[in-house]
Order: C-alpha cells, then sequence, then structure tokens
C-alpha cells in the first residue's frame, strides 16, 4: 500500500493495461500533479483523452528513444544530485528488467503489481485447428507467446511464423522453441503491422 503522503518524481507505465489501471487509481486520489514516463506510443496513447481534460496535472514527460523497457530504463532522465523516486505499476508477470536497470542507476523504485494476464480456461478445437492452419500467428507479450506454446505443444508439427511487437516478445518466442519468428526494430503497432506483412510475404514465397 501506499500512504497519501507518498510522491514520486516518475510514474513509469509500460502498457496500455497498466496506464489504464494506473488511470482510475489516479482519478481516484483526486488527479494530483503527475509526471509520467511511457515506454511508447501505443501506451501513451491510453492518456489521450484525459490529457486534454486534466488541466496538464498529468503530464507525459518522457518516451525512450526505442519503445523497450530496457531502453527506458536506461534513459529516464535523473538528476545526478538529487533522489529521484519512480512508482512503477506493472504485470504481475512482467519481468525485473526496468526496476533493476533504474536501481542500478540510482533511482528508488516502488514497483505494484496491479494487474495480471492469465489464459484461457478453454479453447475450442475446432477454432484451434483453424487458428493452427494460420501461416502467421502475431503476438504482443511474452504471455501471449507461452499460451501459445502450451496450445501447440501436442502439435509438434507447427512450424507456422509468429509475428511479435518487439524484441522482448520475440526473444520470448525463440526460447520456446519458435524458429521463424519476425519482430520490428523499434518496437510498437506499426513495426508489427510490418512484421506481420514480412512473415506472410515469406509464406506467400516459399
Amino acid at each position: 500500500m501506499i500512504s497519501a503522503e507518498a510522491s514520486f518524481d516518475w510514474i513509469v507505465i509500460t502498457s496500455p493495461e497498466a496506464g489504464s489501471v494506473f488511470l482510475e487509481a489516479w482519478k481516484a486520489a483526486g488527479t494530483p500533479k503527475v509526471k509520467v514516463g511511457v515506454v511508447g506510443a501505443g501506451t501513451a496513447s491510453i492518456f489521450n483523452e484525459v490529457m486534454q481534460s486534466s488541466g496538464r496535472s498529468l503530464d507525459i514527460s518522457f518516451a525512450p528513444s526505442k519503445a523497450t523497457g530496457k531502453a527506458l530504463a536506461s534513459e529516464l532522465p535523473k538528476s545526478e544530485d538529487e533522489r529521484c523516486t519512480v512508482l512503477y505499476p506493472a504485470s504481475a508477470k512482467a519481468s525485473n528488467e526496468i526496476e533493476e536497470g533504474l536501481f542500478n542507476r540510482g533511482f528508488e523504485v516502488m514497483r505494484l503489481n496491479t494487474y495480471t494476464t492469465v489464459p484461457v480456461d478453454h479453447v475450442n478445437q475446432m477454432e484451434l485447428k483453424k487458428a493452427l492452419l494460420c501461416p502467421v500467428v502475431a503476438v504482443a507479450s511474452p504471455s501471449s507467446v507461452c499460451a501459445w506454446v502450451n496450445l501447440i505443444s501436442e502439435s509438434e508439427k507447427w512450424n507456422n511464423s509468429v509475428a511479435c511487437i518487439g524484441e522482448t516478445t520475440a526473444s520470448a518466442a525463440k526460447s520456446l522453441g519458435l524458429k521463424n519468428v519476425y519482430f520490428p526494430t523499434h518496437p510498437g503497432l506499426e513495426g508489427w503491422v510490418g512484421s506481420i506483412l514480412e512473415a506472410l510475404s515469406a509464406h506467400d514465397n516459399s
């Protein structure tokens, strides 16, 4: 729990869902003035509406040069001579990369696991058969890759392509044994679409 008197120099948001959960808490707290760092444009978009009506009490002040947690942790601005505190609301399944990177740079980080993701309990077998025939599966998080691999574990012949939203998800896909993995140099929706098209093109030409 965070006391009512607690304040932070930065709020770090790395997914739209984390942004949505934070916004609910921020509104419940009376919309205090906060400075937010986001991982990329997709995450920043969750704040568009509130930024137009909040009287600038919520300020998107930073996004890294590359939309990855590693880049955010290495580039988040910090005064060399002053204590700098960060609130990091995240998925319970998110890695420790961001808080460890910030801590190593001298930030004081409070991570709050504000939500989680779970795979579905049941998948219609007819729908799964159709999905297995798709030349490309598009995934946007390591947890979604893991869920997909668990679904296809009994179908060892599946070797179609996986189009990932970014390098982190692609690394998870490769570590889980997937071979035909595509991902953009710069993570985000536009690059993700490009990777999907690249994977489809490779399939069509094979």
